[in-house]
């Protein structure tokens, strides 16, 4: 164990120091990030290094190819297996590999796989180059946002093979059956179908063209294990593969594309011409970089240690990558959501383009607290693009999606997560898709028949394992309703379907709906219903009406009774929308913050988290979404010094690693820790998550000296927003005095009208908390 610990010690060393210091002039933000950290224990759509933001594309090495968890890139592999394309919610495809001498590809990627080293390893966003020992060759990687580009450098003189296992396992399951057919000695094509998951419940196509720079010499096949011999131009079935192979006396460098679709071969190829037109490795590197950059330097930071400004760039990184793009080029994209697959076309502009992407996404459980804050500040068009990618499938399917993968939708975790990341975007004004038709999905989401009315991948027709009905007659979900599907914890289910119809309030009261408002609006205070006031804790209810016996507030193992993923001490605090009344709840706001101090008293020895699957098991648990807010509660509840405290010391001892062995603890869920890191490290939250019509932000202590967002000049009036600190260092964490465009100011928020303005926000800071100031 000591070795153990010293190991992880010098590798977070080495990744702290392997760089010489340069200052932020020197050194673009694209250049602090490292694709290394916490990928000892990655998701299969948590590694994407030669990616572009939200890329259909998402290449990469695979050291380990089978399962939603614990596969894709790890760290302490000692092999690469294969590179493949897509690394995404419920979806893989396409892996391929270099190889030379004896031939190996029909026998599996246990046969064919590679040792490779990290001493010959280098890792950038859009780029990955590692070399494969088994074969002494060099594997470059790269993409286009539709298109994988490859380079492999063989050693001289032998004959050079790259094999397509389009039929094997991978990621989250088997592949249905595959096909690959020969078109030129430049070009193959095919598709493998993904075999449906319990979250995607239909089989799912992706079709590829890969094109090469120079001739292929042979072309081959397999099925099942079995070379097919003779003259093959093509193969089809289940278990089947397909190489090509290049000849001694050809380059020893051969370079290739592969596009991909989910509609069709046609549309790969035309993805392919449109993004890659030429064989320039090194010019798509440098543009992917510079988009990189582009996207990055939407916040630009001063001050503080390499160390954070890696972590930070990476988080920022993380919160762009990991949802991915599944329309083409020209907006055609596969809608899944009926009996058999039907390609539709995004609108176009008056230019012929797609007005938007279509998107493939884990749901949104939990990114009120992350994602849709951080998104609408800085990335405002991206949150549009997915707001009208939700309309697009509701047009369709019937549903706001929770969670949707394929053109599938799979109801993964519980509620209407999506009702927050509209009312957010709507009351910010981003505004640029049919404001009216995501309305009406949202609320019929909010009714028995709607989402919320699935548990957890509910695929069955009439659904009720929601607990719709029980919420609407009762005002509460209890527990033990019948039926199948997951996730069925009722007081779960009521605070965050609380919370969701106070969202909805939100939108309704913005688009002048008074009776809409109204309604949810006092559906909002369900929360109530299972508050215990012997207990002082949500408490949950059987199916009879009764509290459940045996409560306690933590427990053991993945949730205690009622709770998804985490436990009442925790679910507790679900109230974004009315901590006052919650605080009310407790005997008062000083008894609210004593209670969550001693939370976190009480958490801080195993560093505010709980293994992944274990979540029953702490007051306090950053290693899941349940928990995002609860640092910053006091600002809520008088004592914004505990806020400045305890998102500071949470921030240090949770999320700062930069080391292969920590810095997301394991569920990083496409960016959304990521996105907390940001919001953290620059001193900025919202509890409601900024649905409210009078959105405002909250304010802690930036670890940076300065802070600059970029304004989007589509969607604010003002240039930049800046927070800058004086007397800021490790120890100074607590904010003095504030002024905000050189006025003082008291409150420990301020409102969305002043940020999309711009301006800047100027804190003093010292070691010393100023329990006065930020109470008003």
């Amino acid at each position: 164990m000591l070795k153990l610990v010293f190991r992880i010690s010098l590798i977070a060393l080495l990744f702290t120091c392997a760089a010489p210091a340069f200052s932020q002039s020197t050194k673009e933000p694209v250049d602090y990030v490292n694709p290394f950290v916490d990928t000892h224990k990655s998701r299969w759509f948590f590694f994407s290094s030669a990616s572009r933001p939200f890329g259909m594309v998402n290449l990469s090495p695979d050291t380990w190819v089978k399962g939603s968890w614990n596969s894709g890139y790890l760290y302490d592999s000692l092999y690469v297996r294969c590179f493949s394309h897509i690394h995404a919610w419920q979806m893989s495809g396409i892996p391929v590999m270099p190889t030379v001498g004896e031939f190996k590809g029909h026998l599996g990627m246990e046969a064919y796989k590679s040792a490779f080293s990290h001493d010959d390893e280098k890792a950038i966003p859009g780029y990955h180059s590692v070399f494969l020992k088994d074969y002494g060759i060099k594997a470059e990687l790269t993409s286009t946002t539709r298109v994988g580009f490859h380079k492999y450098t063989y050693p001289a003189h032998v004959n050079k093979d790259i094999i397509f296992d389009v039929g094997a396992f991978l990621g989250h399951g088997a592949m249905d059956s595959a096909k690959v057919v020969k078109i030129s000695d430049y070009e193959i094509e095919g598709y493998s179908i993904m075999a449906p998951t319990n979250r995607r419940p239909k089989p799912t196509y992706v079709y590829f063209i890969a094109r090469f720079e120079q001739p292929i010499s042979s072309f081959g096949a397999w099925e099942k294990g079995k070379l097919r011999t003779g003259k093959v131009d093509q193969i089809h079935g289940k278990e089947v593969g397909a190489y090509v192979r290049f000849e001694r006396k050809q380059l020893k460098t051969v370079q290739m594309k592969v596009a991909i679709s989910y509609t069709s071969t046609a549309q790969a190829r035309l993805n392919m011409d449109t993004e890659l037109p030429h064989w320039n490795f090194e010019q798509v590197v440098g543009n992917s970089k510079d988009e990189w950059n582009d996207y990055l330097s939407k916040i630009k930071i001063d001050g503080g240690t390499e160390k954070q400004k890696i972590k930070f760039y990476t988080d920022l990184w993380h919160s762009l990558l990991g949802r991915r793009i599944v329309s083409d080029v020209d907006g055609k994209y596969c809608d899944m959501t009926g009996p058999k697959p039907v390609v539709r076309q995004v609108a176009l502009d008056e230019s012929k383009k797609p007005k938007h992407n279509q998107y493939n996404f884990d749901a949104w459980w939990g990114s009120h607290w992350t994602l849709n804050v951080l998104w609408s500040m800085a990335y405002p068009e991206i949150m549009n693009e997915f707001c009208a990618s939700m309309v697009e499938m509701y047009r369709y399917g019937g549903l706001i999606p929770r969670g949707p993968s394929g053109g599938n939708y799979t109801y993964v975790m519980i509620g209407d997560p999506a009702v927050s990341f509209f009312a957010t975007a709507y009351n910010k004004g981003i505004r640029n898709y049919d404001v009216a038709k995501a309305y009406e999905g949202l609320r019929k989401n909010a009714f028995p028949g709607g989402i919320r009315d699935r548990a957890g991948y509910e695929h069955r027709d009439n659904p009720q394992g929601g607990g719709m009905n029980y919420y609407v007659q009762r005002g509460y979900v209890p527990e033990g309703i019948p039926g199948p599907g997951g996730h069925k914890d009722g007081a779960a289910m009521t605070l965050e379907y609380a919370y969701q119809d106070w969202c909805l309030a939100q939108l309704a009261t913005a688009l002048g709906k008074t009776k809409d408002y109204e309604f949810f609006d006092k559906r909002s205070q369900n929360y109530k219903n299972l508050w215990n006031p012997e207990t002082h804790f949500i408490h949950p209810k059987n199916i009879d009406g009764t509290w459940i016996d045996n409560f306690t507030p933590i427990g053991e193992g993945f949730n205690t009774l009622g709770f998804v993923e985490s436990n009442s001490a925790i679910y507790t605090n679900y109230v974004p929308h009315d901590l006052k009344g919650l605080a009310a709840l407790f005997g008062g706001a000083d008894k609210y913050a004593q209670y969550v101090d001693s939370c976190f008293i009480k958490a801080k020895p195993n560093k505010f988290i709980t293994d992944h699957g274990k979540h029953a098991e702490s007051w306090v648990d950053y290693e899941n979404q349940p928990s995002c807010q609860m640092a910053h509660l006091f600002n809520h509840a008088g004592a914004p010094w505990l806020s400045q405290k305890w998102v500071r010391e949470v921030k240090e001892i949770t999320f700062s690693d930069i080391s292969p062995y920590g810095g997301y603890n394991g569920d990083e869920d496409q960016g959304q820790m990521g996105a907390l890191g940001v919001l953290m490290a620059i001193g900025l939250f919202q509890m409601d998550g900024g649905a409210s019509v009078n959105s405002s932000y909250d304010i802690t202590t930036p670890i940076f000296d300065k802070v600059e967002i970029q304004l989007d000049p589509k969607y604010y009036a003002g240039k930049t927003f800046t927070i800058s600190t004086e007397n800021n260092s490790a120890d100074n964490i607590y904010i003095q005095k504030a002024s905000l465009n050189d006025k003082d100011w008291t409150k420990f928020n301020f409102p969305h009208e002043l940020f999309a303005s711009g301006g800047e926000l100027r804190l003093t800071l010292s070691n010393k908390p100023n329990k006065t100031w930020g109470i008003d």
